[in-house]
């Protein structure tokens, strides 16, 4: 799991992978983040309870300066697979998020007068959080704060809900597909294939973060084409996925070849073997050593007759 949430971290750390996922999955594919306007923000959020100091971490996080100046901060969330706490762990997260604005608030006031604080009446900015779904399963567990509560009928105007801004990747239309410009195209393409076909065909589509896209691909996948063209001498930019797997397609075809061939003559033998069992009234054993055919592999025909 570490693996893995480091390479999505890697990828999505890109200002033009991170504001193409947000100007696809919330604007719907209006160019409404630049990514020269995002600003790296800490991962890390601090928070108090039980009288210590704990810790918590998003995955990626940053600020959005859009042109009134008001600043949004954006995190992404990653999961493979549900988790029936989600709902909990976002409201944590944004939570410690608009705990630190107080925090830094109060700091700030530390060094500030009373005259220049009142001149100064900094305002809130929002927190949204997205949280990336890949599995191949559409997600069935709460998006909701309350669907992981059991509540009483009567409390239930009192406690507040929240709900989590869910995105199933492998379930996207392929429109919504087509409206990503950035590397992230390649790996939604990739999962929304899988899903559909259950095998892929690689893009044309040029990479501009080749190693980071296979590493991603390679650790969320488990498909081992991804890793064996990581190791592969290529450019560091500037081709396309199909190119990336060049090699590595070829080998699988020449495999498959050869696997077709083995399999083609293994039907000869198995149909000479059954031939001369009929025609010589003769065992399988006796068929196979008229045929030559070595000890070791006559087990195998054996369970085939």
């Amino acid at each position: 799991m570490a693996e893995k949430d480091a390479m999505e971290k890697t990828l999505e750390a890109y200002n033009d992978v991170f504001s193409d996922i947000l100007n696809v999955l919330l604007f719907d594919g209006e160019r409404i983040v630049g990514e020269e306007d995002l600003r790296d923000e800490t991962h890390r959020s601090v928070y108090k309870a039980d009288g210590k100091i704990h810790e918590q971490e998003r995955d990626v996080a940053k600020y959005w300066r859009d042109c009134s100046v008001r600043i949004a901060l954006y995190g992404i969330e990653n999961q493979t697979s549900p988790d029936a706490d989600m709902p909990l762990r976002v409201i944590g997260y944004d939570g410690a998020s608009y705990r630190s604005q107080l925090l830094k608030d109060k700091i700030r006031k530390r060094r500030t007068c009373r005259k220049r604080r009142r001149k100064s009446g900094r305002k809130r900015y929002p927190v949204v959080t997205l949280v990336l779904y890949f599995g191949k399963a559409r997600w069935k567990k709460p998006l909701s704060l309350k669907e992981c509560l059991k509540v009483p009928e009567k409390l239930h105007p009192y406690v507040n809900d929240y709900r989590i801004n869910l995105f199933e990747i492998a379930w996207l239309e392929d429109r919504q597909v087509n409206l990503f410009q950035s590397d992230f195209r390649a790996v939604a393409d990739f999962f929304v294939q899988m899903r559909k076909n259950g095998e892929y065909q690689p893009s044309e589509m040029e990479l501009q973060h080749v190693d980071e896209v296979l590493k991603l691909l390679s650790v969320m996948s488990g498909d081992s084409r991804f890793e064996e063209a990581i190791n592969e001498p290529k450019e560091s930019r500037g081709i396309s996925m199909r190119k990336a797997l060049d090699k590595t397609l070829n080998r699988e075809k020449e495999l498959g070849r050869k696997e077709g061939r083995m399999e083609g003559r293994e039907t000869g033998l198995l149909e000479a073997i059954c031939s001369l069992m009929e025609t010589m009234k003769c065992s399988a054993e006796q068929a196979m050593a008229l045929l030559k055919i070595p000890l070791t592999d006559r087990e195998k025909y054996l369970s085939r007759i």
